[in-house]
């Protein structure tokens, strides 16, 4: 079996990806140091003969190194990253720690082996946040200027500029995804969506930051881990994709979309289950938009789920495994996080 290696596969992507890779019969080592929204649900069951799990932090150069030496994997999907913006407001240092030092961890390690020979392809996962608040109804292409606007978003664009550092002074086989908001399966719950779906559930307000007009673009994890197979296949090194479905709309047109769905699920919709608006979080992007013609064009991948269908497997995937909800504390998610100082 072709062998891949999965940072940060215990994460919400990274746990979708692992699944979908073992599908086409890939042999998956998941590296992940198992922070507070990792989790191992969605592999408490995989087979030894399909995957192997190593809990380890990235920055750990020596122990990273001597697992890619030992499976000469085909590719590297480095999804290890903090990704929660307002957790990056209240505390920046995890971000630059694992988001920028542990992607020159992983660089330095392949720049290395790269000697012996040992030339895994990366696809390093980034985001559409990198290019910052696009005015006039614009979509960002991959030549779009970078301008991120919080410490996640400029810790992720770092990283960015270090792959491709590399691949110009050392010739690393790497490509660059920029991918627009996830919703689907076994994402953590201080997410917009999971969190709106927990507080349905539970009969709770949804709160939505300032007016609700916040427009973002978004994807189901299953497209988006196809569209990452094929960076793997046929990404040409060196280069970047956006991933995007073109589907854009404002927070409060998406949860009350969410309602209206969660009530063709039969889910009784409490009086205290209404929308509330609370104080904005500093520097809060308006709109992120995707062009996404070039991976379009170039590797014939296009997004396939509708929003609708999306979300309605979403509501029925969380209702059919609310066991997923309970196992994780509520004090991990509950507290309002990102008001700054």
């Amino acid at each position: 079996m072709k062998r891949i290696i999965v940072t940060g596969g215990s994460g919400f992507i990274g746990s979708n990806l692992v699944n979908f890779l073992i599908s086409k019969k890939y042999f998956v080592i998941n590296i992940d140091k198992l922070t507070y929204s990792s989790n191992n649900f969605a592999h408490k069951d995989k087979s030894k003969k399909s995957y192997k799990f190593y809990k380890l932090d990235i920055n750990n150069k020596k122990k990273f190194k001597e697992i890619v030496k030992k499976y000469k994997p085909k590719a590297i999907f480095n999804l290890a990253a903090e990704t929660h913006v307002d957790r990056s407001i209240d505390g920046p240092k995890n971000f630059i720690n694992t988001n920028i030092l542990g992607t020159f961890s992983i660089l330095e390690v392949l720049r290395e082996l790269k000697r012996s020979k040992i030339n895994p392809k990366l696809i390093h996962i980034s985001t559409d946040e990198v290019y910052g608040d696009i005015k006039n109804n614009k979509r960002s292409d991959e030549k779009y200027k970078y301008d991120p606007s919080s410490p996640y978003s400029a810790s992720k664009a770092s990283a960015d500029h270090l792959v491709k550092s590399f691949i110009k002074t050392y010739n690393l086989n790497a490509v660059i995804s920029n991918c627009c908001n996830n919703y689907g399966p076994y994402q953590f719950p201080e997410k917009l969506l999971p969190k709106m779906i927990s507080n349905i559930f539970n009969n709770k307000e949804l709160p939505i930051y300032a007016k609700g007009k916040n427009s973002r673009e978004w994807i189901h994890v299953k497209d988006h881990c196809i569209a990452l197979f094929m960076l793997y296949l046929k990404g040409k090194s060196g280069e970047n994709y956006n991933v995007g479905s073109g589907i854009t709309l404002s927070n409060i047109s998406l949860i009350n979309k969410l309602l209206k769905i969660s009530k063709m699920h039969k889910i009784k919709i409490n009086k205290k289950t209404k929308i509330v608006f609370v104080k904005d979080r500093p520097g809060h992007d308006f709109r992120y938009s995707l062009n996404s013609k070039k991976i379009q064009k170039e590797l014939r991948w296009k997004s396939k789920i509708s929003l609708d269908k999306g979300l309605s497997d979403t509501v029925k995937w969380y209702l059919e495994n609310r066991e997923f909800l309970k196992k994780i504390s509520k004090k991990l998610y509950n507290q309002r996080l990102g008001l700054g100082l």
